[in-house]
């Protein structure tokens, strides 16, 4: 490797370190950060099992699926997968608190609004709007589900502020695919580029 690449590389590199003060009260900032988004949620058993999901996302869990996070908080395993499921929220208080958020903490007059789809491989076919499609990650047409992010980003940060699952024409069409996995009739089929412009 040329000099002028090492050189680049240990200056990435020396960029990246994240020093132990960093996580100084940390738990404390992700607690009032979440406790907002928490309250929306209309139930006390809501949020007691949307704390204890964030609290497992977050953890050193191998598997970070239903059963491993009930059973790291000693709950039932069956409440996690039903808070997942069918817990009564509304997205747009969400989202509207993130963007919120964002502004009074990142509000930059340079900032800019960046799209990026990105794709997820899957080895199934039940889940939502799989099927043999691009999938960047892996340079190739492969079986994967694929999300369009926009984030806003700062020339010192950056932050994802709202996501759309592409819905492939295929699935968009088919009623029974939809059904079982309780795609609401009001979702249509919208091209990436549609699905940035709507967030």
């Amino acid at each position: 490797m040329e000099q002028r690449f090492e050189i680049r590389k240990r200056e990435l590199i020396e960029d990246c370190r994240v020093v132990p003060a960093t996580f100084e009260g940390a738990e404390a900032r992700l607690e009032a950060f979440a406790k907002t988004f928490l309250d929306a949620f209309e139930s006390q058993a809501d949020r007691r099992d949307g704390r204890a999901y964030l609290a497992g996302l977050l953890s050193d869990l191998p598997r970070k699926n239903a059963e491993a996070i009930a059973y790291r908080h000693g709950s039932d395993r069956q409440k996690i997968q039903e808070f997942i499921a069918v817990a009564a929220w509304r997205r747009e208080p969400l989202a509207r608190e993130l963007v919120a958020q964002v502004a009074r903490t990142l509000g930059r007059p340079d900032a800019v609004i960046v799209f990026d789809p990105s794709a997820f491989p899957k080895k199934g076919t039940a889940s939502v709007g799989v099927q043999r499609q691009w999938c960047g990650r892996l340079g190739k047409v492969e079986n994967c589900q694929v999300g369009v992010y926009m984030a806003y980003v700062t020339a010192d940060e950056h932050v994802l502020v709202d996501t759309r699952l592409f819905l492939p024409s295929e699935w968009a069409a088919s009623r029974a695919r939809r059904k079982a996995c309780g795609v609401p009739a009001e979702v249509k089929f919208q091209t990436r580029h549609q699905l940035a412009l709507e967030m």
